[in-house]
């Protein structure tokens, strides 16, 4: 196993906060169009793909898909990586809980928050499912 870095703490604004709260929760949101029900990561208060409809704030079930990985050499090494999340958008994390040398793209992985620094709000990680 590898050593688990501890990221810096979030730091909210307004328009993150009902994020980071949710996260504490142990829930992760994402953003949906509620006219065209397109989703979207990171969640926010206007939809990146149209201007019709609002944003509403739903709650993603953590499970996804490995799209592409790259491991960072730093002073604890860690795995960075795009996960496709089951609803469709892709969001850039880390992959935690596993061996570097056992991911893969295209591998199903599941959320876990990550304790921060400073007993900041968790961060969103992914592990093998």
């Amino acid at each position: 196993m590898t050593e688990t870095r501890i990221p810096p703490a979030p730091t909210p604004d307004p328009s993150t906060q009902k994020f980071w709260d949710a996260a504490r929760q142990g829930t992760l949101l994402i953003g949906r169009n509620s006219k065209t029900g397109k989703t979207h990561y990171p969640p926010r208060p206007v939809c990146p793909f149209d201007d019709e409809g609002e944003v509403e704030y739903v709650a993603a079930k953590g499970t996804g898909t490995i799209y592409s990985f790259s491991i960072m050499r730093a002073k604890v090494p860690y795995a960075i990586a795009y996960v496709e999340l089951d609803e469709g958008p892709r969001m850039m994390t880390n992959i935690i809980g596993t061996p570097f040398e056992s991911i893969r793209i295209g591998q199903k992985v599941k959320l876990q928050f990550q304790p921060t620094a400073d007993d900041g709000a968790p961060v969103p990680m992914f592990t093998p499912a």
